[in-house]
């Protein structure tokens, strides 16, 4: 395997050599130029040829997102976003990022171990990434006939890299009535609540990040926090959510498995859903539902960010429809 090649962009010096020093540890990967703003970085793309670019957003001249915005749409690279806890990281995606890691607190250093492990990761992640840019379905809701099923019903879907704009594209294809949603997206903690406020503000569905003991009501869709597990337990006719601190299943906190195993034992009222996403979280939990009857929809290799946890998914049989993620929504309601 060749070595995976990083452009760093980053306006501070101090940083660029810390981001430099900690890739470069890593034997997959060779940083091979930096750069102090977006118009040094267009000349170091053109001269090395990067694989994956790591971009800070708050920068002199020309800030990340709008640099994202020019380059995109003619030399597309896969890029990790590095930022403070705000909202901008979803602009940065939007506009082409594969995905995102949080500055290091002050309290960290100015760089920290586990964030250092963390981009790492991501960079690697980002150099299998397929970019292009979601197709739109058209809206698809229960048909009017079958709406007494939305309360006995409940979705759950598992998502990680590429899959906040998924996430988006699926959610806005689907109208209400519908059941209930709840969402395990690979996602650090604070941004989970940012994610779901946007998704509440753009959508037609109640989002909110979850909150130990909620219910789940139709038409509601609940985010599970960034640095808690959830499940679903029955109480009653009322689904209701239990979050929880707990150890990192499958390298994740909240973990899809998780999650999807205790819908599990909801049987023939769950709908499942395993979208976009590195690795193979989600798969094992997905099978159990699928064996206990409920319905299962995977997102097909072309229109996944990276085609991870739906193609394991997919190949141990827990995926009963595999489709792009414009068909997806149409295909849940069918389900439904």
């Amino acid at each position: 395997m060749h070595k995976i090649k990083v452009l760093i962009v980053d306006d501070s010096a101090l940083f660029r050599e810390v981001l430099s020093r900690g890739l470069s540890a890593d034997s997959l990967l060779q940083v091979v130029a930096t750069a102090k703003d977006p118009f040094d970085a267009r000349d170091k793309i053109l001269q090395y040829h990067p694989d994956v670019m790591t971009l800070d957003i708050e920068m002199p001249k020309m800030n990340g997102i709008e640099f994202l915005r020019k380059l995109m749409p003619q030399y597309p690279i896969p890029t990790i976003v590095i930022s403070g806890a705000n909202t901008s990281v979803f602009e940065a995606i939007n506009v082409g990022a594969v995905d995102f890691v949080k500055k290091p607190d002050r309290q960290a250093g100015i760089a920290g171990k586990e964030f250092m492990e963390d981009l790492i990761l991501k960079v690697k992640t980002a150099s299998t990434a397929t970019l292009q840019k979601p197709k739109l379905a058209e809206h698809s809701s229960v048909r009017k006939d079958h709406e007494k099923n939305i309360n006995q019903k409940i979705i759950a879907i598992g998502a990680s890299t590429g899959g906040t704009v998924a996430l988006t594209n699926l959610l806005l294809s689907l109208e209400p009535p519908l059941p209930g949603i709840v969402v395990v997206q690979h996602i650090p903690p604070v941004f989970s609540d940012m994610f779901a406020k946007r998704l509440d503000a753009v959508t037609k569905f109640k989002v909110k990040e979850a909150v130990n003991g909620e219910a789940v009501l139709p038409g509601m869709v609940l985010i599970a926090p960034g640095n808690q597990h959830m499940r679903v337990k029955k109480k009653g006719t009322a689904y209701v959510v239990e979050c929880f601190d707990g150890e990192k299943v499958n390298g994740h906190c909240p973990s899809v498995d998780v999650l999807f195993k205790s819908i599990a034992t909801l049987g023939k009222a769950a709908v499942g859903v395993i979208m976009t996403g590195m690795g193979y979280d989600g798969a094992k939990g997905l099978l159990e539902m699928r064996k206990a009857g409920a319905r299962t929809v995977g997102q097909d290799e072309k229109t996944s960010v990276v085609y991870g946890m739906p193609k394991v998914a997919y190949n141990i049989g827990a995926v009963e429809a595999q489709l792009p993620l414009d068909k997806m929504g149409e295909k849940i309601c069918s389900f439904i």
